[in-house]
């Protein structure tokens, strides 16, 4: 199998730290695996590169933790700071594996309290990730001053989002001149695990409400997607290794649930004189109330590894 085989190569990976609400908002489809074997170049000493068109592709298919946030808010879920990670655990993080993925899911975290313009919880969480960027050797890539007014007011997540990604390229080539690129990559594992223990949690008190299980069904292709990222390091380092294996029972987990996508050709529209282009295509997902709960319990599991 083609991804088997690349899975022994050394990645470089441009991936930038997903802190702080980063990740695209863009749930769309699976990465073109042949595109990604293309872009992939190997120099003598066997260190392989992604393009960064490539990698951009991975990230847009990465659902932002905010999106996820909005649409709890928005189903009249109430905030319940007992669904994060309290930041109290922060001293228990003294390897970089444990503060890297724990940088990610405070990241999260962060974006939940401030969809609910919870400020004080905000605040805690800002000061937590403060201290896992500088730990990591990061933080000098972030004005926490700015982000700390920024991310105290819902009203500003705009401006947020601008900040954190103007400086996605430092933090890239930051890590990878440092040869920690994998950090990259256990940040958005630990972000993405994290809004998807955060909308089980939800789903199972409410199995009645559709559009959160199937958002929870959506994850299968996002989560074929940090595992490809997860194996090319599973080799290198035990860390990850055991973080791949935990992670591939949640996949076998979501094998269980079928997407069908249905193609319609799109149409043109006419909305307040702009014409735009419809979509029509359709996509069904088929999840059960026994797959939410499984999911659940394997996504608690694994989070309970990285988190204590």
């Amino acid at each position: 199998h083609q991804i088997q085989k690349l899975c022994m190569k050394k990645l470089s990976l441009l991936i930038g730290a997903g802190l702080i609400l980063l990740w695209s908002c863009d749930s769309g489809s699976k990465i073109d695996e042949q595109a990604f074997l293309d872009s992939l170049e190997t120099t003598e000493s066997d260190n392989t590169v992604i393009s960064e068109e490539v990698l951009e592709s991975i990230l847009q298919q990465i659902p932002s933790p905010l999106e996820i946030a909005v649409l709890l808010k928005e189903s009249g879920t109430n905030y319940d700071i007992e669904l994060l990670n309290g930041t109290d655990n922060l001293s228990n993080y003294n390897s970089n594996f444990k503060k890297a993925l724990n940088l990610g899911v405070y990241g999260t975290d962060l974006g939940y309290t401030n969809i609910y313009e919870q400020n004080q919880d905000a605040f805690k969480y800002l000061t937590a990730i403060r201290d896992l960027a500088e730990g990591l050797s990061i933080g000098q890539f972030f004005d926490f001053g700015v982000i700390r007014r920024l991310a105290t007011n819902s009203r500003n997540l705009d401006s947020l989002l601008l900040i954190t990604t103007k400086n996605f390229n430092n933090i890239n080539a930051s890590l990878q001149e440092q040869q920690r690129a994998n950090l990259s990559v256990l940040l958005l594992t630990g972000g993405w695990l994290e809004a998807l223990h955060i909308i089980c949690q939800v789903t199972e008190r409410n199995m009645n409400n559709e559009e959160l299980k199937e958002r929870i069904g959506e994850q299968k292709i996002i989560l074929e997607n940090i595992m490809l990222l997860l194996s090319f390091y599973s080799e290198s380092n035990p860390n990850i290794k055991e973080l791949f294996n935990k992670m591939s029972e949640l996949q076998a987990q979501f094998d269980s649930i079928e997407i069908t996508q249905t193609y319609a050709e799109s149409t043109l529209e006419e909305v307040n004189g702009i014409v735009t282009i419809s979509n029509n295509s359709t996509t069904t997902i088929n999840i059960t109330d026994e797959n939410v709960a499984e999911i659940s319990r394997i996504t608690s599991s694994i989070r309970d590894y990285i988190i204590k």
